[in-house]
């Protein structure tokens, strides 16, 4: 009350001063509707509307009870923990955010509670031994161009348990599980070797989900994992403080490298990085150990396991990204809705597709989504960086559904087995749902200009799995195309010489020695 009465008397003043509605607001900190109410209001008035609040009767005055035991017990609870409990409670509970938070407020102040700060108890632990484990966290960083632009990056940060020694990595994108892979080996290669043991947080990037208390790791990450043959240790979920070190270090990183640089291209700001490390933050004694992680790290560094040569991210992949195709032909990706061509839902079968992220020739990531992992492309869209939008190709919108099915029933009637050509006409079009109309079309073509073979085509392509329209064009030209017959041979004949009656005088062998010099055998 006390309160309200000197917020009315300061309003009052400024108004005298000359102030503005929209500067005494600004001032004050309240609204504009309330610098109108308390310049409107005599003293008399203002006087008796305070003293009158001390008796009105609050909207949360039933639960002051609860609220008074609940804070008593709980000191350190918030104004929307008790507006929470209140709704578990009371299924017919509505008050705004506001109305909670200033009752709250006050019911502190009458009754001396004091909102009190849980202290997290730490304890000290020993040192990991050299060359055990590895931390690694991300972060973010915005920073200026030449050009007084804003450009937000991207950080990975590793930190050797025992000597402190960092390796640092920066994009000018959010990090993939792809990028974070490599990310590793480059690691390991700035390292020279790797750890027992990597140490995490809960990141979409390497988790999927947590099951009382047992981490399922994405498929690309898992399969990296068991490749690498390394043991990973999860912190709980938000939870940074158990991750100690390396949290540190991303701190110290973005304060003492990134803090005030000018950003000019992210292979110079990479290079400066590494220049940074080797200058300051590799070299600089460890406020912890006293000691410069440089020179520590030449121990560990004998203790670190070897390494083969630098893995492809191409070769780690495990299984593709399987999602689920929704009723109106969407695929869902971190909370954003991308379209697929209609047709791809189907009432009854199998809705999933395979999803990759891949960078297109500008270093855009783009999302490709296929009916199988190695199958035809369904949609190729530009990956959305926020979150609760549809992006959608507008070839996907258009309903010619009903005009297919003409067109379908048009070319199956051209063979002689309806049935036939009908199942493989539905095979094209389902393993080609973006072109079907281009199938339809190629097989048409096939029908008029080689009318005569076309049942014979059909058969030959059910039989030899030959699904595409351009495979039964090519089989119904061979099958059409004229056939060289080949010349019979003709009988072998005796031949008729002048000189068959003729006899050679024939010699023994000895005959031939004599004459050569040689002696018979």
């Amino acid at each position: 009350m006390k309160k309200k009465l000197m917020l009315y008397l300061e309003i009052q003043q400024m108004k005298e001063r000359g102030f503005s509605i929209q500067q005494i607001a600004k001032q004050l900190k309240v609204s504009r509707t309330t610098v109108y109410n308390y310049m409107e209001k005599t003293p008399e008035e203002a006087f008796e509307w305070v003293n009158s609040l001390g008796s009105r009767k609050k909207k949360l005055d039933p639960y002051k009870d609860w609220i008074v035991a609940w804070l008593q017990e709980y000191p350190h609870l918030n104004a929307s923990q008790i507006q929470d409990w209140l709704l578990e409670k009371f299924s017919d509970f509505t008050v705004g955010e506001s109305t909670m938070r200033l009752y709250v407020n006050q019911i502190r102040e009458e009754y001396q509670i004091a909102k009190t700060k849980v202290v997290r108890q730490y304890e000290a632990v020993e040192e990991q031994p050299m060359g055990k484990q590895v931390q690694v966290d991300w972060g973010e960083t915005r920073q200026k161009t030449q050009d007084q632009r804003e450009i937000k990056l991207y950080c990975i940060c590793f930190l050797l348990s025992h000597s402190r020694y960092r390796y640092v990595e920066w994009q000018n994108r959010p990090f993939t599980t792809r990028d974070a892979i490599r990310s590793h080996e480059n690691a390991f290669e700035f390292f020279g070797g790797m750890p027992e043991e990597i140490v995490y947080d809960q990141d979409h990037l390497i988790t999927v989900s947590e099951h009382a208390g047992d981490m399922i790791l994405t498929a690309e990450f898992q399969a990296y994992k068991q490749q690498r043959k390394f043991r990973v240790h999860l912190c709980r979920k938000a939870d940074p403080e158990s991750k100690g070190k390396v949290e540190s270090t991303v701190k110290y990183v973005k304060r003492n490298f990134a803090d005030s640089r000018i950003y000019t291209t992210i292979e110079n700001w990479n290079e400066r990085c590494l220049a940074w490390l080797e200058r300051t933050g590799n070299r600089r004694v460890h406020g912890t150990t006293k000691k410069r992680p440089v020179e520590v790290f030449l121990l560990e560094k004998q203790h670190l396991k070897p390494v083969s040569k630098l893995l492809s991210t191409e070769s780690i992949t495990g299984s593709s990204i399987t999602r689920t195709v929704n009723k109106d032909n969407t695929v869902f990706y971190k909370s954003n809705r991308y379209s697929v061509p209609l047709g791809t839902y189907r009432p009854k079968g199998l809705n999933t597709v395979a999803i990759e992220i891949k960078e297109d020739t500008n270093d855009q990531q783009r999302l490709i989504i296929r009916k199988q992992p190695d199958g035809e492309i369904l949609a190729n869209h530009p990956l959305e960086t926020s979150t609760g939008k549809l992006i959608k190709n507008k070839n996907h919108g258009r309903d010619r559904s009903k005009g297919i099915q003409s067109y379908k029933e048009t070319v199956a009637q051209q063979f002689k087995d309806l049935e036939l050509a009908s199942r493989y006409i539905d095979i094209l079009m389902e393993k080609y749902p973006r072109y079907k109309r281009d199938q339809l079309a190629v097989l048409q073509k096939a029908t008029l200009e080689y009318p005569t073979v076309i049942d014979e085509a059909l058969q030959k392509c059910m039989s030899e799995h030959l699904m595409s329209a351009n495979d039964f064009t090519d089989v119904a030209k061979y099958l059409a195309a004229p056939r060289k017959e080949t010349p019979p041979v003709p009988p072998v004949q005796a031949v008729r010489s002048d000189c068959a009656d003729i006899n050679v005088e024939t010699h023994p062998m000895s005959t031939y020695t004599e004459i050569l010099g040689g002696a018979a055998s």
